[in-house]
């Protein structure tokens, strides 16, 4: 075998040997808070949105992992808070074979990729039985935060050896 040969087998052999599959996704925390109402409902509707979003995850027995995607939002009209809310969506899914580098870049951007819809639609009806407008959250590029955190942690780890 050529050496290109055999480095193209051994791709396909680290491929097999990868797998990647979602076990189960779950609501682990829902919150709604409207301190203003009912008066809030008497103002006009002018709203303003903060947005907090977080992931972390933790690994469970054999190769399993649990992925919890956090979205907190306050929602002020004016100066007062309409409502908070916040639900932690959470998955379990089944991780094998992949190198640190890949495994990292699955539990902080593909699995909250996965949760992010479904924690965006327990949002929305939370807020809609508030009585409130759905949220409508934008789709987020969880690459794009994976690689600012990555880049982030990159230059703590320089500035602490200087």
């Amino acid at each position: 075998m050529t050496e290109q040969a055999n480095n193209g087998a051994a791709a396909a052999q680290e491929e097999q040997g990868a797998q990647f599959s979602l076990q189960r996704i779950y609501v682990r925390d829902l919150s709604f808070e409207a301190p203003k109402s009912p008066e809030i409902f008497r103002h006009e509707w002018n709203p303003s949105v903060a947005l907090d979003l977080n992931t972390k995850q933790k690994a469970l027995e054999g190769d399993f992992h649990e992925v919890v995607l956090t979205l907190s939002v306050t929602v002020k009209t004016g100066e007062e808070v309409a409502f908070i809310a916040e639900v932690q969506q959470a998955g379990i899914f089944l991780i094998k074979g992949l190198e640190p580098q890949a495994m990292s870049h699955t539990l902080g951007a593909f699995c909250p990729n996965i949760l992010f819809p479904y924690a965006r639609e327990a949002l929305d009806s939370l807020v809609t039985r508030g009585s409130f407008p759905a949220l409508m959250l934008a789709p987020v590029n969880f690459d794009a935060l994976y690689a600012q955190e990555m880049a982030r942690m990159q230059q703590e780890a320089g500035q602490a050896q200087h």
